[in-house]
């Protein structure tokens, strides 16, 4: 059984946000998002994160889990700051980037202001 440890209500999806996903990217940040990268974020309500994202938890959209394959050096740092970080669902173990977590490759549900996204290990 697994136990949710953060959850978000998306309360505002940017105007190029869909467009990240047909890249297989979800942009996340909570009501701090600069400006500049409104457009292209999904924009959640959650408080400050208490645990670490780590490899091998599970990230829910609307109901469907994805497994989390790696968590760059940066993201629980931006994540408690920011409610940031790059979500990357390409099957992919590693990334240059450290602010970015991969998750195994498949569709990505349609994201709207009223999803909800929960993380659980």
């Amino acid at each position: 059984m697994s136990n949710a440890y953060y959850s978000v209500n998306i309360v505002e999806v940017g105007s190029d946000a869909p467009l990240m996903t047909e890249e297989d990217m979800v942009i996340l940040f909570n009501n701090t998002v600069p400006a500049d990268l409104k457009s292209i974020a999904f924009v959640h309500n959650g408080d400050t994160i208490s645990e670490e994202i780590k490899a091998g938890d599970k990230m829910v959209v609307d109901g469907e889990a994805f497994d989390i394959l790696f968590v760059g050096d940066k993201v629980n740092d931006t994540m408690h700051d920011l409610g940031h970080a790059t979500f990357h669902f390409n099957g992919e173990n590693h990334s240059d980037l450290p602010g970015t977590v991969c998750l195994e490759a498949k569709p990505i549900p349609e994201i709207s202001a009223d999803s909800v996204i929960t993380f659980t290990r």
